[in-house]
């Protein structure tokens, strides 16, 4: 592995101090916080503001202060005060919104500079930057993986919803050779049917009646052999395809693995894999899927964030919050680097940088994560 020019700067928080650049910082940093602190989302917004207070402890710097401010959920007039009030602060650095729905509103104020953990795209938009792990960093991190697994014939699947014009547009820009798209209905029902279709299921159930009428009247040692292997089959032939990246969540991806088990696309020779999961153990009690496959974040910086956050909160942090605490180390780091933030070029660094959810490159006013693959076996997750 190639090793990265100079340091893997870290900005986790645990290797900052006031002391790192061997004098004290005798300038202020504060950083706003936009979050649904009251109503159906105050859950949310309270967890957001715990991970952000879990960082500045362990930064342990006196001049970082949050301004926290209740921004509502999709409520564009609580936005518009609350970005106001935190701007009336002196603040020009705001980690949020963490919808890009709210991205409109924020565009008007372009003298602030927004950390979203939304994952809408990698690329700078005008005054903000979206942190989340995006589309295009986890189909990379698959694409990669399955050519390492000289897998050639690979099927995306996702469903037919309202986001599936934006999943295509993704996979348009990013240009991916060797693949077919495959849309699939939300309801269960309808699922298992096209399905079948796609696994052409039903012919080869007949290529296996077939084949076991060939043996059925035939008395030779070998002839009952081969039948009593036939009749441990549910099909005969292969799938037209190696691989398949499936884009959904929760019961739906559930019910679009149940359906390629069901059609019996042999686990052997197909590799399964998903996008990021935030290592939901829920997957365990599926238990016809042997592997699956995914990219996401280091699991080890993530179960020690959550350990940690458990131990001082005595609740377990909506897994978004990994990002608004690796967003206060970003913005930490930037103000280190250049001494103050005054736009949003200062979040440009020659070198990768090393956070709670991987490692970043900000480059060309892009974001790009490093993700590692992991897949589900007996109940653990194992990095590949």
């Amino acid at each position: 592995m190639k090793k990265i020019f100079g340091l893997i700067l870290s900005y986790t928080l645990i290797f900052f101090n006031i002391n790192l650049f061997g004098k004290e910082n005798i300038n202020i940093l504060k950083i706003g916080l936009l979050a649904p602190l009251s109503g159906e989302y105050k859950e949310l917004g309270d967890s957001l503001l715990y991970s952000l207070q879990l960082a500045l402890d362990e930064i342990n710097d006196r001049n970082v202060f949050i301004v926290p401010r209740d921004s509502g959920f999709n409520d564009t007039k609580k936005l518009n005060s609350a970005i106001r009030e935190i701007k009336a602060e002196g603040v020009n650095v705001i980690i949020g919104p963490i919808s890009n729905k709210d991205f409109p509103e924020t565009n008007k104020f372009n003298d602030t500079i927004f950390i979203s953990p939304s994952n809408i795209s990698p690329e700078f938009s005008n005054n903000i930057i979206s942190i989340g792990i995006s589309l295009e960093s986890q189909l990379n991190a698959i694409t990669n993986f399955l050519r390492k697994q000289k897998k050639s014939k690979t099927i995306i699947m996702f469903p037919k919803n309202q986001y599936e014009n934006f999943v295509e547009k993704k996979l348009e820009s990013l240009n991916l050779q060797n693949f077919k798209i495959f849309k699939y209905s939300a309801d269960p029902q309808v699922l298992t049917g096209e399905i079948e279709k796609l696994t052409n299921y039903n012919q080869r159930k007949k290529n296996l009646e077939l084949r076991k009428k060939m043996f059925e009247d035939k008395e030779d040692d070998q002839s009952i052999r081969t039948l009593e292997k036939l009749e441990q089959l549910y099909t005969l032939g292969d799938v037209n395809f190696d691989s398949v990246i499936i884009i959904d969540f929760g019961n739906n991806l559930k019910s679009v693995l149940t359906s390629l088990v069901y059609t019996d696309v042999n686990q052997d020779k197909v590799l399964l894999t998903t996008v990021n999961q935030w290592f939901d153990e829920s997957i365990f009690y599926e238990n016809t899927i042997r592997n699956l496959y995914y990219p996401s974040i280091d699991y080890k910086e993530f179960k020690k964030y959550n350990d940690k956050y458990f131990k001082k909160y005595q609740k377990y942090p909506n897994e978004i919050t990994i990002l608004t605490y690796d967003a206060l180390g970003l913005i930490y780091y930037a103000w280190k680097t250049n001494g103050k933030i005054t736009s949003i070029n200062d979040f440009s660094f020659k070198n990768k940088i090393k956070g709670k959810t991987g490692t970043f490159s900000f480059k060309d006013k892009k974001v790009k994560q490093d993700l590692e693959i992991y897949k589900t076996d007996k109940n653990k997750f194992i990095k590949y």
